[in-house]
């Protein structure tokens, strides 16, 4: 079996984390990270855009590409806690991108990278 590597993104935090006017904008902001997220070269099989509250109106819920989206249901940490235990025992390996070092402290065996990591990528 092929060992997958899914790269999960906190939404809010990596939008969060540049002080562009995001606030004004949340829909827009997240539009604009899905694009650059999937014209990115990264090295992962699929990457997992986790969106919650108004940022869920600037994307669709579903896959484009290697790039899926997921609409938080309650509250993104826990979204993302769960997606990465869902790739984590799927078999791949998993990395988690946020600066929430509560979230960070949750999510073993993932490895846990900074926003600012991800944005020098893209």
């Amino acid at each position: 079996m092929d060992r997958r590597s899914t790269l999960v993104v906190d939404g809010a935090n990596v939008v969060g984390s540049v002080p562009d006017g995001w606030w004004k904008d949340r829909p827009g902001a997240a539009r604009r990270l899905h694009e650059r997220l999937l014209v990115a070269d990264t090295p992962y099989d699929e990457i997992v855009l986790v969106l919650e509250g108004q940022a869920k109106a600037g994307v669709r819920a579903g896959r484009d590409a290697h790039v899926r989206t997921v609409h938080a249901a309650r509250d993104g940490d826990a979204e993302i806690r769960e997606q990465a235990r869902l790739a984590a025992a799927a078999g791949g390996s998993v990395v988690v991108v946020t600066a929430d070092r509560a979230l960070a402290a949750n999510v073993s065996p993932a490895q846990v990278l900074s926003p600012s990591w991800l944005l020098d990528r893209l």
